[in-house]
């Protein structure tokens, strides 16, 4: 089957990019999503059976449930503190579809060492087989993160991380649901064996269908010291700064989203009076709004990596974390309600939709920064990279588990209270994240204008060229025409700015952040004047894509000014390729100048368009370009 090229060859990245529901039925996707979706479900079916005979079973004694609940999830995370070095150095050197099915055929092998443990109802060895799910999960996380950009596209990643997050979080819920409900009955030991068993065969004949990904660095050598192969990886990973920061983000979603996650069994004993069946709802409600919240950024994002919704889902997670504190404290309920008398119970509800929407905000805050650490990373180290995030997540996730173990039992505070507090501590957290990276910020800016003030469409954007210096020529109506432009364009877009209009507040943080190029008149200051155009002839130079609103100042009329002639000077130093684009129905806005800046705030959500044209060569006048400008901005100013 290996040797058999129509099912392993690695598939071309041409034609059509699709959605993420399209991606899931097809071959680039499909197998890797089946894959990771059954390792998943396996991996909590067992944690989460475990976890119901510790609470409800009685396989540990009442009154140490806290700990034995808060040490079985930090050793299930423990083999990625330990072993993620090696199983990213082994992502990179050799072809990843095949370290796949020696994956699933370990887990193969751990499902057998979980019927003996079972079988002879002996705890240590079922914590033993716990950290042996937590091992195969390790060796497994780089490569699925690692071979989703050697398979899709770019403006697939987001759609593509999507599914596997909402895959993940749909196969922990329904991993825990199974695990809860077998947790629950008299044969445990028989009935769960199979399943796992079952499971994890079913997984590795999915694994032989992935295509294949080649080795990204197969001259890398592995270095098999677990602890000097973890120093030197985390370091490789301090090398970017946006993407090591990023990491740290999603290292404190795992801190936050375990921790709230191993609560959950005792807080609905001991403070919502619910039975066992009330947990497996309450993890299915907080479990379905992640994988929720992972979908809906492709939408919200317009398909690109859009790393504005982090804050935006970092700021309500701390929100809806609050109101979560307060609801649970609100219900005041004894013994151990069913499914039905904790819906009706006063309060009930207001906790479900707490839980609700603090999990969407995690799965809208955790898949950007995943698709951007994969964009922002060179593919030779990008399992690496991967691997360098899962020993951090575990670190994150075995300290969360530790706060958890202190807070309950040797400060003896209460699990509402520990949510208060984690939501508290991420909003410092939060903070710091953004200002130590102001794009985020500034993507949060952007994103947010454009999906509140104006109802933003497009048209042509596919005319812009993926890669490689071009420049973009635009109107120029409003205050706020480049943070527009910067929503819509995928690229990152570098603006050439009049001085003036840089150093507004709030504008200048932003343009600073996109590494825009102030420039002025020749006659005002001509070393500044010259300072830009050197900028400009590096920046094309080194592929960037450039924009320029030719005009050189905001119109007071509504039409289209001439074009100076800098554009012309631009393109004869550095003949690139120009993008015309119109911007249409800002005339008039909050932030034109018709009838006075800051004149009408009355058109807010106001309908925009952003149309390009086709590429035009580079040897076009300045004249040509307003023609083209105007014919696509046509009557609709």
């Amino acid at each position: 089957m290996q040797d058999d090229a129509d099912k392993t060859a690695a598939p071309e990245l041409t034609g059509e990019r699709l959605t993420q529901f399209q991606l899931l039925a097809s071959r680039r996707l499909l197998p890797l999503f089946v894959t990771q979706f059954l390792g998943a479900f396996n991996d909590n079916l067992f944690k989460a059976a475990l976890m119901i005979l510790f609470v409800y079973g009685g396989l540990v004694a009442e009154d140490s449930s806290d700990l034995a609940v808060n040490a079985a999830a930090a050793l299930f995370v423990l083999p990625f503190f330990l072993f993620s070095a090696t199983a990213g150095e082994l992502s990179d050197k050799y072809e990843k579809s095949r370290l796949i099915r020696f994956v699933k055929i370990s887990e193969i092998c751990v499902a057998f060492l979980a019927g003996v443990s079972l079988y002879f109802n002996n705890l240590a060895l079922m914590l033993v087989v716990l950290f042996l799910f937590g091992l195969q999960s390790t060796f497994f996380g780089p490569l699925k993160f690692s071979i989703l950009p050697q398979h899709l596209h770019q403006t697939e990643l987001v759609g593509g991380n999507a599914m596997i997050e909402m895959g993940t979080f749909v196969a922990i819920l329904l991993g825990t649901i199974f695990g809860a409900i077998i947790g629950g009955m008299d044969q445990v030991s028989a009935w769960l064996f199979v399943l796992v068993l079952a499971v994890a065969a079913v997984g590795w004949l999915a694994s032989w269908y992935i295509p294949v990904a080649p080795a990204s660095a197969p001259e890398q050598p592995v270095n098999w010291n677990l602890f000097t192969a973890t120093a030197r990886l985390i370091g490789l990973a301090l090398k970017n700064r946006a993407v090591f920061l990023s990491i740290l983000g999603i290292s404190w979603f795992w801190l936050i989203g375990g921790v709230y996650l191993a609560q959950i069994p005792n807080l609905t004993q001991d403070y919502l009076a619910g039975s066992q069946i009330v947990v497996t709802l309450i993890l299915a409600v907080f479990t379905v709004a992640i994988g929720t919240g992972s979908l809906l950024c492709e939408r919200m994002s317009g398909r690109r990596i859009e790393i504005g919704l982090v804050p935006f889902a970092a700021f309500g997670i701390s929100v809806t974390g609050i109101e979560v504190y307060f609801s649970i404290t609100a219900i005041d309920a004894v013994g151990q309600r069913d499914i039905w008398a904790f819906l009706a119970g006063d309060g009930s509800i207001r906790v479900l939709f707490g839980l609700l929407l603090t999990g969407i905000f995690g799965g809208m805050y955790v898949v950007p920064l995943m698709a951007f650490i994969q964009a922002r990373t060179p593919e030779a180290r990008r399992a690496r990279i991967i691997a360098a995030a899962n020993i951090l997540n575990s670190a994150f996730m075995v300290v969360g588990a530790v706060f958890a173990i202190v807070w309950l039992t040797v400060l003896d505070r209460t699990i509402p209270e520990l949510f208060l507090l984690m939501a508290v501590i991420n909003i410092g957290v939060a903070v710091y994240i953004f200002n130590q990276v102001p794009e985020f910020s500034m993507r949060f800016i952007v994103w947010l204008l454009s999906h509140t003030m104006y109802r933003v469409t497009h048209r042509g954007l596919e005319c812009i060229p993926e890669k490689g210096g071009a420049i973009i020529v635009c109107n120029h109506v409003s205050y706020v025409d480049a943070l527009l432009l910067a929503g819509a364009v995928r690229r990152p877009i570098r603006f050439i700015m009049f001085k003036p209009i840089y150093e507004k507040p709030v504008l200048n943080f932003v343009f600073r952040t996109g590494r825009a190029i102030p420039i002025v008149g020749r006659s005002m200051d001509e070393a500044a004047y010259e300072e830009a155009f050197r900028e400009i002839r590096e920046g094309l130079a080194d592929g960037d894509l450039l924009c320029i609103f030719p005009e050189g100042k905001l119109t007071h009329d509504g039409k289209i000014d001439a074009f100076r002639p800098g554009i012309e000077r631009i393109l004869q130093e550095t003949p690139v390729p120009v993008v015309p684009m119109a911007l249409r129905g800002l005339w008039g806005s909050f932030f034109s100048h018709h009838g006075g800046i800051f004149r009408d705030p009355k058109r807010f959500w106001s309908r925009v368009e952003i149309v390009a044209g086709d590429l035009v060569a580079p040897q076009a006048s300045a004249s040509e370009l307003r023609e083209k400008v105007s014919a696509l901005r046509g009557e609709f100013a």
